[in-house]
C-alpha cells in the first residue's frame, strides 16, 4: 500500500547533512501575514526560492531533474538517479513557474520541451508504455547498478510513479500547447490497466519484466507475455496511489467499479484485521453492485477515513490536481479538512511539539523516513511522528485490547512539504506553521525549506527533493496562479468518468466535527 520508489529511497538514500542548533525554538507563535497582499508576498518568495532547487536540480542537456541536491545547491551535489515521479514534479513545477512570472512562457516551452525530447528516448516497457523507476538523469539510461553503492538494480515499473508522471504529461498538454502532441503521445501509450487485477478490484504495486527476487506474481492482465507483479495490491482507499486509479478509469482502462474496490477501512467484524491500527466505525452501502464498509477511525473528537501511514502526502497530494472535494462533497469535501486538524491537534496538543506537518521525507539524523500520524494511519506499527517511534494502539475490541496512551513523545520531525499540502484546507494555520519554523530554526536556505527539521533537538535536513519540492511548487501554483494544476483535471474524462463516482458515495462522518 506504499509507493515502491518511497521504500527504495528509504533504503539507498544518500545520508543527509544536519545541522544542530545551540537554542531552544521560541515558544511564542509567528502570526499569519494580515492581509492579502502580505500573503501573496510570502507565498511569492516561497515559490521563487522553492523553483531555484529545480532549476539547480535538473540536467541542462538531457532535461531530467535529479532526486535530491544538497542545500546549498552546488550541481555537484545533484543525486545520480531520478525517477518517472521526479521528472513529473519537474514539469510541473515548471508551468507553475510560468504562471506566477518566476520564469518566461519561452523558458518554460524550452525547458518542458527538453524534457519530453529526452522521455522519447528512454528506454521503457513497450507494451504497456510505463517507465522503469530509475534513471541516470545526465545520460538518460536505465538504471541496473545503484549508482551511491554498486548494488544490483532489478527494473521495476511502479504503478503510483508512473501515474505522477501522466499527471504531468497531462498538464503539459493541457497548459503548453506548443508541446502538446510530444506530450499526447507519450501519454496515449501508457496503459494503466496493466496493473489492475479485476478479481480483486485493484492494482498492483507494479511490475517487473524479469522475474527479481523475492516474491512476485507471474502473469498479464493485458494478455501477453507474462510480467512479475508484486504480491501486493494497494488496498487502501485514501493513499496516493489512487492516482493511478483515477488515470485508468478517466482512460477507459480500468473500470469504474475500481474505485469502490479499495477499502476505507477493514470491516470491523471478527477479527480476521485484528492487526489494523483500530476497529472501524461505519456502515455498508452499495454502489455500481459493489458492496463497501463505509468505514473510519475516531481520534480526539474527530472521525475520518484513515490512511495507510498516517501521512500528509498520502491524503493530499492527489487533491493538488484532482479536485476531490468539489466533487464529493459527501465524502473528501469532509475527509480532507479533518485531516489536516487532526495532523495539527497531534503536533500542537497531542505531542505538544509546538509544529506540525508529518510526511515521509529526509531523516535530519541521516537517511531517510516515513513520518506521520500513528493514530490516523492503518497500519498499526504506523508511521510515527518522532525519532523515537512512539506509537497508539487503541485496540481492536476484544480482539486486541487497547494499551495506555504515551505520557509523551520524543524528538518530533516536521517537514514543510505537509504545511503547503494543507494550505487549501487550513491556510492561517499553514502560514504561521511554515514562519515559526523559518524564525525558530536554520530550516530555510537558497532553495526554500529544507526537507525536515527535528523539533526536538534543532538537526535540520539540509537537503531539497524533487518530489518534495514539487509538492511545495504544485501547492503554490495553485494557490497564486487559479488552480491551474487543476484545471486540466477539472473537466474531460476525468470529469466525465471519476466525478460521478465520488458525487455518489457518501463517507460515515459527520459534517461538523470537534478538533
Amino acid at each position: 500500500m506504499r509507493s515502491t520508489t518511497r521504500l527504495t529511497r528509504a533504503l539507498a538514500m544518500a545520508v543527509s547533512v544536519g545541522l544542530v542548533l545551540a537554542a531552544a525554538p521560541a515558544a511564542s507563535a509567528a502570526p499569519a501575514p494580515d492581509s492579502p497582499a502580505a500573503r501573496r508576498a510570502v507565498l511569492m518568495t516561497y515559490a521563487a526560492d522553492t523553483w531555484r532547487s529545480f532549476a539547480a536540480m535538473v540536467d541542462p542537456d538531457t532535461g531530467l531533474v535529479a532526486d535530491s541536491i544538497g542545500g546549498d545547491l552546488d550541481p555537484a551535489d545533484r543525486s545520480p538517479y531520478t525517477s518517472p515521479t521526479n521528472i513529473g514534479a519537474y514539469l510541473w513545477s515548471t508551468v507553475a513557474a510560468r504562471e506566477t512570472g518566476l520564469i518566461s512562457a519561452a523558458e518554460a516551452r524550452s525547458r518542458i520541451a527538453r524534457t519530453l525530447r529526452t522521455l522519447a528516448g528512454l528506454e521503457i516497457h513497450e507494451a504497456s508504455g510505463m517507465y522503469y523507476n530509475w534513471y541516470d538523469p545526465s545520460t538518460g539510461q536505465k538504471l541496473t547498478t545503484w549508482p551511491v553503492d554498486g548494488g544490483a538494480v532489478h527494473p521495476f515499473l511502479s504503478s503510483v510513479d508512473n501515474g505522477w508522471l501522466a499527471i504531468a504529461l497531462t498538464v503539459v498538454r493541457d497548459q503548453v500547447p506548443q508541446v502538446a502532441t510530444q506530450a499526447d503521445a507519450l501519454l496515449r501509450r501508457m496503459d494503466f490497466g496493466y496493473y489492475y487485477n479485476p478479481a480483486e478490484r485493484q492494482i498492483r504495486g507494479g511490475f517487473w519484466v524479469d522475474p527479481p527476487p523475492g516474491c512476485a506474481v507471474a502473469g498479464n492482465y493485458r494478455g501477453g507475455p507474462d510480467v512479475h507483479y508484486t504480491c501486493h495490491h494497494y488496498g487502501a482507499f485514501n493513499a496516493e496511489p489512487r492516482i493511478a486509479s483515477y488515470l485508468g478509469i478517466a482512460a477507459g482502462q480500468i473500470p469504474p467499479e475500481h474505485y469502490f474496490g479499495t477499502v476505507r477501512t477493514f470491516a470491523p467484524e471478527g477479527c480476521d484485521w485484528s492487526w489494523s491500527e483500530q476497529r472501524g466505525v461505519g456502515e455498508w452501502r452499495t454502489y455500481l453492485g459493489v458492496r463497501v464498509f463505509e468505514g473510519a477511525y475516531r481520534y480526539r473528537g474527530m472521525q475520518l477515513v484513515p490512511t495507510w501511514g498516517g501521512s500528509m502526502f498520502e491524503a493530499l497530494m492527489v487533491p493538488l490536481f484532482v479536485p476531490e472535494e468539489r466533487w464529493g462533497p459527501r465524502s473528501w469535501a469532509i475527509n480532507h479538512p479533518t485531516y489536516v486538524r487532526a495532523q495539527i491537534e497531534h503536533g500542537l496538543r497531542e505531542a505538544g511539539y509546538g509544529y506540525w506537518g508529518f510526511s515521509p521525507s529526509n531523516n535530519p539524523a541521516g537517511g531517510y523516513r516515513e513520518y506521520g500520524v500513528d493514530a490516523i494511519g492503518m497500519d498499526a506499527a504506523g508511521y510515527t511522528s518522532d525519532q523515537q517511534r512512539t506509537t497508539v494502539d487503541a485496540g481492536y475490541g476484544e480482539c486486541r485490547p487497547a494499551q495506555p496512551a504515551p505520557t509523551s513523545y520524543g524528538d518530533g520531525v516536521v517537514t514543510p512539504h505537509a504545511s503547503f499540502l494543507a494550505l487549501r484546507y487550513a491556510e492561517d494555520q499553514s502560514l504561521r506553521n511554515l514562519a515559526n519554523l523559518r524564525r525558530d530554526f536554520d530550516a530555510y536556505g537558497p532553495g526554500g525549506f529544507y526537507d525536515a527539521v527535528d523539533v526536538g533537538t534543532g538537526q535540520v535536513s539540509r537537503r531539497y527533493l524533487s518530489l518534495d519540492q514539487g509538492m511545495v511548487m504544485a501547492a503554490l501554483g495553485n494557490v497564486l496562479a487559479h488552480d491551474v494544476l487543476r484545471e486540466p483535471f477539472s473537466k474531460g474524462a476525468m470529469r466525465q468518468r471519476v466525478a460521478p463516482l465520488m458525487r455518489m458515495e457518501q463517507f460515515s462522518l459527520p459534517r461538523r466535527q470537534n478538533g
